[in-house]
């Protein structure tokens, strides 16, 4: 088996993210074989690592499949694997995990609702993440206010904010009349409430915000408000794709009864509606991501 990055064995082995475990190297809190890591190390199976003085279980591409969920999230879940002030977070409700842990892809503050994703890999959202990778993300925004040509023009042309320069790749109208009006609108990163900084600083109020795509892949229909899915093998090579990992060809590690636990599972969950619902609830997504698409047979 060839050896790898010492960080991304770490981060798909559930310790955290790889992010997390770079700073942890650099920190001193990592060894190898009973000497410090560096950045740069590579581990095999018969490496033994410590971290924190313990041992670390480790686990391998060859021998963890590569899974990927798609969450639709509902208003008051922060996106933190423990809150401190006791709120439900969204990995309260994903399926359990033999080895490893999910972790999120992007995160959404406590008052915005809809997609996430969750996978395995730490590479992969490592990869989707980061900036280079200019994945775009979709929102669709009620606001209150009324919005002129300009206002739009200049959302898309740039707004200078309190970290820097922002602004929407695509910004349209999609429904409604009166005060209350719904736009879709595309970013190309995801800073915090960047969505709504850019809405106020052109004195509008955004009164409700759902994410509905995150590169090619959009929010299904069938993912109701506070339930997940897991993306088959073939999707989840498509998004691996997009930021040039390679397909995953790892053996399943469910049995069939295991599969079939899951779908039940799936079928079972409960629409936990919060403030998603009715005539509010919006559909898909207008502006069309780049490359292809995961889920848009069934996109809202």
């Amino acid at each position: 088996m060839e050896s790898e990055k010492l960080q991304k064995v770490l981060a798909r082995s559930g310790v955290g993210s790889r992010r997390e475990m770079e700073r942890w190297i650099e920190a001193g809190r990592v060894s190898i074989n009973g000497r410090l890591a560096t950045l740069g190390d590579r581990v095999g199976e018969s490496d033994q690592v410590m971290v924190d003085g313990r041992a670390a279980k480790l686990i391998f591409a060859s021998e963890s499949p590569r899974r990927v969920v798609i969450y639709n999230k509902p208003l008051d879940e922060v996106c933190t694997r423990h809150d401190p002030e006791g709120r439900p977070t969204v990995f309260d409700n994903l399926p359990p995990l033999k080895q490893g842990r999910w972790i999120v892809v992007g995160r959404l503050d406590i008052n915005t609702t809809g997609l996430l994703i969750f996978t395995t890999d730490g590479e992969l959202a490592n990869r989707l993440m980061h900036p280079s990778a200019e994945i775009d993300r979709e929102y669709a925004v009620r606001v209150l206010g009324e919005i002129t040509e300009t206002m739009l023009e200049q959302l898309t042309k740039g707004v200078l904010l309190e970290d820097g320069m922002a602004r929407f790749t695509d910004v349209r109208f999609f429904d409604g009349e009166g005060a209350n009006k719904w736009y879709h609108c595309v970013l190309m990163e995801g800073r915090n409430r960047e969505v709504r900084r850019l809405w106020e600083s052109q004195g509008i109020q955004v009164n409700r915000l759902k994410r509905v795509r995150f590169g090619p892949v959009f929010l299904p229909s069938d993912v109701k408000v506070g339930t997940w899915r897991e993306l088959g093998r073939k999707e989840s090579n498509m998004l691996a794709a997009e930021v040039g990992l390679e397909a995953d060809k790892t053996p399943f590690d469910r049995t069939p009864a295991q599969l079939d636990a899951d779908e039940r599972r799936f079928r079972k969950q409960r629409v936990r509606q919060h403030a998603v619902a009715g005539k509010g609830d919006v559909r898909s997504v207008k502006a069309k991501p780049r490359g292809r698409t995961v889920g848009k047979r069934n996109a809202r």
